[in-house]
């Protein structure tokens, strides 16, 4: 078990843990993707979750069979498993979950993939990994778990190789989003603050990032937390036999404070894409 020095990581290890949240991202996404999805061409959450991989993955054009890559928060490991089928490479998912990181292991095992997929369980503020080792650091709606972003980046800026890429996306705040008006939203999640485009724009150009393009997608974010919110609730009575509804109540709630706080312009999403400079900016 990995000693993890952020409260939030441990709340976020102990959720997804939990039999209620193993089913209810098992069932309802319905797939091995379990984050934001892109709606423009489907409204199936399984179509715009890989949509979103997909669209990461086609900004990637130096992407090869020799690359070295890590998905942080790497949930069900979908994502990782399409980048080496069609790159050809090896990737590592570092996940807190280990119940997912299970299920992560029996896809891998599945689709015949052992050899290029591996599994570690671990935290993102303490990366076990060597310095500069990765040429691609991966990540999706993962950061916002950690109450310690800036460690999160000075770690992902210590493992990315000189010429490295970074590409992730993040729940974040709009980046002039009124105090206290997301306490709902933090309070369901043990935060006391979301990153934005501005906090990642600043930090990792402070580490020796250059950036690639930064996507903003806020839309989609609301029209997935309203997607997911609807299916739960049209499916209801089909899933209390196997996620109890006191948990699905807690996350139909929690959905909705996601889409008001969207509709109210408090909150931003997109694919963000950064480069670490050949050589230190400070030399």
């Amino acid at each position: 078990m990995p000693n993890n020095s952020s409260q939030t990581l441990t709340t976020a290890e102990a959720y997804y843990d939990s039999s209620d949240a193993d089913s209810f991202y098992e069932t309802v996404w319905g797939g091995e993707d379990i984050h934001i999805g892109l709606y423009q061409d489907t409204d199936v959450i399984r179509d715009a979750s890989r949509k979103t991989v997909e669209t990461m993955l086609n900004q990637l054009v130096n992407l090869d069979s020799d690359s070295r890559v890590i998905d942080l928060g790497a949930g069900y490991g979908g994502s990782a498993r399409f980048i080496a089928k069609k790159a050809g490479c090896k990737v590592t998912c570092l996940n807190i979950s280990e119940v997912q990181n299970e299920r992560n292991r029996d896809f891998n095992r599945e689709q015949g993939l052992d050899d290029l997929v591996s599994v570690r369980h671990g935290s993102f503020e303490e990366i076990p990994c060597e310095d500069a080792s990765m040429d691609l650091v991966w990540s999706q709606d993962s950061f916002l778990h950690s109450n310690q972003r800036d460690k999160v980046l000075a770690e992902i800026a210590r493992i990315t190789a000189p010429g490295g890429e970074l590409i992730f996306t993040d729940p974040m705040q709009a980046d002039d989003c009124p105090e206290g008006v997301l306490q709902p939203v933090y309070d369901r999640l043990d935060l006391d603050t979301m990153g934005s485009f501005a906090y990642y724009r600043q930090g990792l150009s402070s580490l020796g990032f250059e950036e690639v393009c930064c996507t903003d997608l806020t839309d989609q974010l609301r029209n997935h937390y309203a997607n997911v919110k609807k299916e739960l609730q049209d499916r209801y009575g089909e899933l209390v036999s196997s996620i109890s509804p006191v948990y699905m109540d807690k996350m139909i709630e929690g959905l909705e404070n996601w889409v008001s706080a969207a509709d109210q312009g408090y909150l931003a999403w997109g694919i963000l894409h950064f480069r670490k400079q050949q050589q230190d900016p400070d030399r």
